[in-house]
C-alpha cells in the first residue's frame, strides 16, 4: 500500500464538512479547521479530526493543521493580508499543492459565456487577487476552483427571494450542487491537475424567472416576485474545460431535475 496522502481542508462548513467526510472515506489522512474549540470537539464527536485555525488569528492558531501534502482553501474570507499572512506559514509548511476554492463571481456580465482562459477577470475582484498570490507562489502548486451558486441540502433555492423581488429575471442562472463540487476536488486529486483553472457550474443555465418558480414549486410556495424592464446583465459560465480536461460527468448536469428528494 502506497504513502497515505494527508490533506487539511481549510473551512468546516456546508462544503468543507461533507468534503472531509467523503474523502476521510476515500481513506485519505484529512484534517479540517474552525475557529472555535467548541466546534471542533463537535466535529471530533463525528470522527473527523478537527484544528482551531483562524487565517485572521495565526498567533493563536494550530499550526500542525498545516502539516499535509495537501490544502484545501475553502472559507469566505476575502482578507488579503490575512491570506499573505497564511501564506508565509505555508512556505515554512509541508504543503505542497493547494486547491483554492473561489468563485465565479470573478467574471464580469459580458452578456456571452465566458471561460477559464478568456482572460475577462474582473482585475480588482479580492477573489481573483488572492487566486493569484497563491497561482504566483513557487512553493507550491495551485489550482483554482472557481464554483458558480451553490445548492444541495441545506441550500434549497426555493428558500431564496422570501422577502425580495428578482432583479434580471430573464438572466441565466448559474449553480452547481454540492455533490458535484465534491466530485470535481476529488477529480482534481485524483488526476493530480496542478496549477490550473477550473469552473465549476452544471449544465443548464435556465432563466432566473423559470429556475426559481420551479424552485418554489418543490415547496408548494408561490412563485418569486420579479423586477421586469431592467437592461438585461449577465454571463453564461462555461463548463467545457472540466469535461474536456478531467472528463468530468457531472452528478446533476439539470439543475431543473434536481428535486431535493432525500437531502
Amino acid at each position: 500500500m502506497g504513502k497515505v496522502t494527508k490533506i487539511s481542508i481549510l473551512g468546516s462548513g456546508w462544503l468543507g464538512l461533507p468534503l472531509s467526510k467523503f474523502l476521510a472515506d476515500k481513506n485519505y489522512s484529512v484534517k479540517t479547521s474552525t475557529r472555535s474549540e467548541i466546534r471542533a470537539k463537535q466535529i471530533r464527536q463525528n470522527g473527523i479530526d478537527a484544528y482551531v485555525f483562524d487565517i485572521e488569528n495565526l498567533p493563536q492558531s494550530n499550526l500542525s493543521f498545516l502539516d499535509a501534502n495537501i490544502l484545501i482553501i475553502n472559507i469566505t474570507s476575502k482578507n488579503i493580508p490575512a491570506f499573505k499572512d497564511l501564506l508565509l506559514e505555508l512556505e515554512k509548511s509541508k504543503i505542497d499543492r493547494v486547491i483554492f476554492v473561489s468563485s465565479s463571481s470573478v467574471y464580469p456580465n459580458l452578456n456571452k459565456v465566458v471561460a477559464e482562459d478568456d482572460g475577462v477577470e474582473l482585475n480588482e475582484h479580492k477573489l481573483y487577487l488572492i487566486e493569484n498570490i497563491f497561482r504566483q507562489n513557487t512553493k507550491f502548486q495551485t489550482t483554482v476552483l472557481r464554483l458558480s451558486g451553490l445548492i444541495g441540502y441545506s441550500r434549497h433555492p426555493g428558500n431564496w427571494f422570501a422577502t425580495r423581488p428578482i432583479s434580471q429575471p430573464n438572466a441565466p442562472v448559474n449553480l452547481i450542487h454540492r455533490d458535484d463540487c465534491i466530485g470535481l476536488i476529488e477529480a482534481i486529486i485524483d488526476q493530480q491537475a496542478w496549477g490550473e483553472v477550473f469552473n465549476g457550474v452544471a449544465d443548464t443555465h435556465p432563466i432566473k424567472r423559470d429556475y426559481y418558480s420551479y424552485a418554489k414549486s418543490l415547496q408548494n410556495k408561490a412563485p418569486p416576485g420579479l423586477v421586469e424592464g431592467e437592461t438585461l446583465s449577465y454571463k453564461i459560465v462555461s463548463n467545457a474545460k472540466i469535461k474536456d480536461y478531467l472528463r468530468y460527468q457531472l452528478i446533476h448536469p439539470d439543475i431543473m431535475k434536481i428535486t431535493f428528494d432525500n437531502e
